[in-house]
């Protein structure tokens, strides 16, 4: 299988077909590798609607097959909602020069009315899903408030054949989706609930989503450190932060993967970076700092209450992933 093209080892579970009943290959479906994209301000901390063109194109043509806009890498919790139409709206220009490159918007709030309008907003757009986190400031909520919550959003903003997937971070927002909870979701939205982003880290419940769901839900990781196990637990694909400095790196595991080989080695490589820039967390501003200083590409200033890496940190962080590659 060395010598066949991407395109030819497309997994059978992520066929989709046409009205011909003819298959669509997998870059016009939802599996593969998106970049949590980063939100560029300017220096007044205003957005930048400007400079999201450039940076998608840059992803695109360095092997994404798409991007999530206002994940927690895009720091989505500060901004409003109609700073957030008007971002979505300027992403849509990337598919001028790559048609198939998928755009998924985070559109997730403690506030119901807020993420049924930011959600709604996505669809209307031509977005080709919509990501959600819990509402993260009610963290002692049971999974009977959670369904209720998620039930209303998908029953009211989601149209028939748009897809919504949840958010799973609880280490970040303080609250998780429970398997019990995603089945209650999946059981009453067959279709519109999609599958789930899970940025846990946690190699056991990969585990628990492949054996619940197999094929039927689509499972986005989103922890660098363990990408290929995700994927040998039916993971459609990766979602992650250091993606917009490393994709060729996704790449290569997620092409090896779909011809049947593990890349351990780039694993253990994409590990081992992921593990040194979570040490001068908070992501978006190391990661803004390193976009600029590998790639060249200035997104601006992270939003208080976030604060930008201090350059001499920056400078370590830039050896220490050196040495890595």
């Amino acid at each position: 299988m060395g010598t066949q093209t991407w395109s030819t080892c497309i997994p059978t579970a992520f066929l989709k077909l046409n009205e011909n009943g003819a298959p669509v290959t997998l870059s016009r479906s939802l599996a593969g590798v998106y970049a949590a994209a980063l939100t560029p301000l300017n220096r007044d901390f205003s957005l930048s609607p400007e400079a999201l063109l450039p940076f998608l194109n840059f992803l695109a043509a360095r092997g994404c097959h798409g991007a999530l806009l206002f994940g927690s890498t895009g720091e989505g919790p500060s901004f409003a909602p109609n700073e957030r139409t008007v971002l979505l709206r300027a992403a849509l220009e990337i598919r001028r020069d790559y048609p198939d490159f998928r755009l998924i918007a985070a559109t997730g709030s403690p506030s119901l009315e807020e993420s049924i309008e930011l959600t709604k907003t996505a669809f209307d757009l031509g977005f080709d899903a919509a990501l959600s986190l819990p509402p993260y400031y009610f963290r002692q909520a049971p999974d009977d408030g959670l369904f209720a919550w998620f039930d209303l959003l998908i029953r009211r903003a989601v149209p028939e054949g748009a897809s919504l997937f949840g958010y799973h971070y609880p280490g970040q927002a303080g609250i998780g989706l429970s398997i019990d909870l995603l089945a209650r979701l999946k059981d009453a939205h067959p279709s519109k609930f999609a599958g789930i982003k899970d940025s846990s880290g946690d190699p056991g419940y990969a585990i628990a989503l492949g054996q619940k769901f197999g094929d039927d839900f689509l499972v986005f990781n989103g922890n660098d450190k363990i990408i290929i196990h995700a994927l040998k637990n039916r993971a459609a694909g990766a979602m992650t932060a250091i993606t917009s400095l490393y994709s060729p790196l996704l790449r290569e595991i997620w092409d090896s993967f779909q011809q049947g080989v593990e890349a351990i080695e780039t694993q253990e490589k994409l590990a081992a970076l992921s593990k040194t820039i979570g040490r001068y967390a908070p992501y978006p501003s190391i990661m803004k700092a390193l976009l600029v200083r590998l790639h060249g590409i200035d997104l601006g200033p992270v939003r208080p209450p976030l604060l930008p890496t201090p350059e001499d940190l920056v400078e370590k962080c830039v050896q220490e992933l050196a040495s890595i590659l």
